[in-house]
C-alpha cells in the first residue's frame, strides 16, 4: 500500500523504481536458492562417493576372503566346480550392479529442480492475463 502511495506520488520514475527493486528482489530470491541447490548437491555427492568408497573396499575384501574360503574348502574333491560356481556368481552379481547403476543414473532428479519450478512460477505470475 505504501509503495502505491509513493509511486502515485512519484509518478513513473518512482513506479519503474519499485518495479526494478522488485525484479532484483526475485533474482536475489531465486540466485539464493539455486546457490542452496548447488550446495545440497555437492554435500550429497561427496557423502556418496564417501560411503561408496568405503562400502566398495568393505565387499571387495569381503568377496575375495570368501571366495578363498569356499575354494579352499572344496579343493579336495569339487574344486572346478567351487571356482566356476564363483565365477558365474561375481559375474551374474557384477552384471545386474552395471544394469542397477546405469538405471540409477537415468532415474536420478533433474540438478536445479526447486529452482526451475520456482522460475516457472515466476513466469506464469509475470505473464500478462487473458
Amino acid at each position: 500500500m505504501a509503495e502505491q502511495a509513493r509511486a502515485a506520488a512519484g509518478g513513473l520514475f518512482e513506479s519503474l523504481k519499485i518495479l526494478a527493486g522488485d525484479l532484483v528482489g526475485i533474482v536475489h530470491t531465486r540466485l539464493e536458492l539455486l546457490s542452496l541447490d548447488l550446495a545440497e548437491e555437492r554435500v550429497h555427492l561427496t557423502t556418496l562417493l564417501v560411503l561408496g568408497l568405503v562400502a566398495l573396499f568393505c565387499l571387495c575384501a569381503g568377496v575375495v576372503l570368501l571366495a578363498i574360503l569356499i575354494a579352499v574348502a572344496f579343493w579336495e574333491s569339487h574344486r572346478l566346480a567351487a571356482l566356476a560356481g564363483l565365477t558365474a556368481f561375481f559375474l551374474a552379481a557384477g552384471a545386474t550392479l552395471v544394469i542397477l547403476a546405469m538405471h540409477k543414473a537415468r532415474t536420478r532428479p533433474r540438478l536445479f529442480e526447486a529452482s526451475l519450478a520456482e522460475l516457472a512460477k515466476d513466469r506464469q505470475q509475470l505473464r500478462p492475463g487473458p
